[in-house]
């Protein structure tokens, strides 16, 4: 139950990145509960293993090479979803970066 929770919460983080970023194509919020879905599940499974992999361009780059992690699994996501569309890598790294700080928000609120 709680991880649906999450999922519902997370699927808003992604709706005001869509709203925000005209690079960013969402079409209607079932998507964007599976959008978030998906990101959950690449999440669980796929970033401990690209993390891994990248470790020492993580430490060169002191951990900023986790935004380019971030970005390829959302690109992945936008080819996974039907009705998300990510315009490029840029608009990818954007949008994980404000879809990471709305969820780190939501979890500090969550969990008072």
């Amino acid at each position: 139950m709680k991880f649906l929770i999450r999922v519902i919460l997370s699927s808003f983080s992604v709706i005001v990145a869509g709203w925000l970023l005209k690079g960013v194509h969402i079409e209607d919020y079932l998507n964007s509960i599976l959008v978030a879905f998906v990101l959950a599940i690449l999440n669980v499974i796929l970033k401990p293993i690209l993390v891994f992999l990248t470790i020492p361009i993580t430490l060169i780059t002191f951990g900023l090479f986790l935004l380019v992690i971030n970005a390829v699994i959302a690109l992945l996501a936008s080819h996974i979803v039907p009705g998300f569309y990510l315009e490029g890598f840029w608009w990818a790294i954007a949008f994980s970066l404000i879809v990471s700080l709305l969820n780190a928000i939501i979890n500090v609120e969550n969990e008072r």
